[in-house]
């Protein structure tokens, strides 16, 4: 493998040699969330983001 790969490069691999195609919705999931939660810490957005939950 190449020295200077970078993370989403190696996961992307590993998803089609190791074909676990469902970990794909799990992880962009947690993105989605873990973004929420960085910009609901302290945003204008912030009213709209907590009455969504």
């Amino acid at each position: 493998m190449a020295g200077n790969r970078s993370l989403l490069g190696e996961f992307w691999d590993y998803l089609k040699i190791r074909k676990k195609w469902w970990l794909l919705p799990l992880i962009t999931l947690l993105v989605i969330i873990g973004a929420l939660i960085v910009i609901g810490q302290s945003s204008v957005l912030s009213p709209l983001i907590y009455s969504l939950g």
